[in-house]
């Protein structure tokens, strides 16, 4: 069994920006895979399929992006899924916009919402898809990852989402390894 785990902040007034591009990734997967997410349970909307007989649960936390941890320990506990099983997806303005890097581990860096996934499990090795959305350091940061994308930056973030619900469907096929060779993508400003 896998959890892939999108982060994101619930509510009309966040669809779309910056800080849930792991939600619309979670919706893009549910999409492809005609997976209802209407399930409430466990501090989270959710709904599951099988990939090649391996049950996938796709997880959008309700607790908000800085108390992502609760949802995420509590679904993962009940389940009792190893830790190697969780996939979390998530922005990251550590990394430039129309980057993706898949990790099988690591810190939080400097996202709350992992810093509080990794806090509740007390564990960080499970593997993690990063979408970058850079910064701007003319904008204050919470400003600037409650914004919505414009038009160019959309088309390119849709690109990557596409790409990261590939990666995490080679992490589930093959392995972790065959994701990150094939998928951790670089823009020409890193």
């Amino acid at each position: 069994m896998y959890i892939i785990a999108g982060l994101g902040n619930p509510g009309k007034e966040y669809s779309g920006t910056r800080h849930n591009v792991g939600f619309d990734t979670i919706d893009y997967l549910a999409q492809k895979h005609n997976v209802n997410l209407n399930k409430l349970k466990f501090n989270s909307i959710y709904g599951e399929f099988n990939i090649n007989g391996e049950k996938v649960m796709l997880v959008k936390p309700v607790t908000y992006m800085n108390r992502s941890g609760i949802a995420i320990a509590e679904i993962a506990k009940f389940y009792k899924v190893p830790i190697e099983n969780l996939i979390v997806i998530y922005d990251d303005i550590d990394i430039a916009p129309g980057s993706l890097r898949i990790r099988p581990h690591g810190s939080s860096g400097t996202h709350n919402g992992m810093k509080s996934i990794i806090y509740q499990l007390q564990n960080d090795m499970f593997p993690r898809v990063r979408i970058g959305i850079g910064r701007n350091p003319d904008m204050d940061l919470a400003d600037y990852v409650l914004q919505r994308f414009n038009k160019e930056e959309r088309l390119i973030i849709d690109n990557i989402i596409k790409l990261a619900s590939e990666a995490v469907e080679e992490i589930i096929l093959k392995s972790l390894d065959s994701s990150m060779q094939k998928f951790n993508i670089k823009t020409k400003n890193e």
